[in-house]
């Protein structure tokens, strides 16, 4: 299984969605430095820096604790999957939830919400170092090490599935809450993974339009993780508008190389709350 080839696949599958529909491009709220931030992300994450830290940890692995290589490999695969949910997913939600929560941190995942629109552009889209240090990208490199790569396989084309879906310009929820019986089904579902609505109010603009939940709903395959800790909102709705409000805005390259920098309010917006 080539889960790479799958992967973009299935993004392909969604841009190409976008684009007939136009809304894909977004020339009205795309700026060039939005442009270069996605490029270079899209790029980054798939192709360098997941692969490097894979490697990385199953070259010390091999190195330094030979015997574990294949240790758990004999596994149920559900057990396997649990680690990969745990160890992954639910650390990722707080991974997630830490850079909302410090401003420090927020400065490396700033540049995924510094954005005026909805788009598969956007699933990558954050900075270099917040990826390099994003605990549960290790963690799967040294599962993947323990329990071999097949689990891992199947679990990361359905988890970028559900991320995918939910960054999308095209929400896949709507109809289904239109419909009596597709409303009942996704009473279930958006509360196990997320969907468009629930992921867009996390992406919201504006607090005061009712709908806009960006502390909160942080999860990215399982919105499980938000009903479990409280941090969980449905609305079943969409905000009007996308990004950040109350921050100054700041050049691309800073949202993407700039580490740990501390994101500075704009008092004249405050001010004229």
């Amino acid at each position: 299984m080539n889960t790479a080839l799958i992967i973009g696949s299935i993004y392909l599958f969604f841009a190409i969605l976008e684009l007939a529909m136009g809304r894909f491009l977004n020339r009205d709220k795309t700026t060039p430095g939005d442009v270069w931030i996605e490029v270079i992300m899209t790029l980054s994450l798939p192709v360098i820096i997941q692969p490097l830290i894979f490697l990385s940890v199953g070259f010390l692995m091999q190195t330094y604790a030979p015997n574990t290589v294949g240790m758990i490999g004999d596994w149920p695969w559900y057990l396997i999957l649990l680690c990969f949910l745990v160890g992954d997913d639910m650390t990722q939600y707080w991974w997630h939830r830490l850079s909302h929560a410090l401003p420090w941190l927020y400065s490396l995942h700033r540049a995924h919400h510094d954005v005026a629109y909805m788009s598969v552009r956007l699933v990558y889209r954050n900075s270099l170092i917040y990826y390099m240090f994003m605990p549960g990208i290790w963690v799967s490199a040294l599962l993947v090490t323990l329990a071999g790569v097949e689990v891992y396989a199947v679990y990361l084309i359905v988890k970028m599935t559900v991320i995918i879906g939910a960054h999308s310009s095209v929400p896949w929820d709507e109809k289904l809450y239109q419909n009596p019986i597709g409303a009942r089904i996704m009473w279930v579902v958006e509360r196990v993974i997320s969907t468009p609505s629930t992921h867009r109010m996390h992406h919201g603009r504006h607090l005061s339009d009712g709908v806009t939940h960006y502390k909160g709903n942080y999860g990215n395959l399982l919105f499980f993780w938000d009903v479990l800790f409280g941090s969980a909102r449905i609305t079943r709705a969409y905000p009007d508008a996308y990004g950040i409000e109350h921050l100054k805005p700041v050049p691309w390259y800073q949202l993407v190389f700039t580490p740990f920098r501390r994101p500075e309010p704009d008092t004249n917006e405050i001010a004229a709350e």
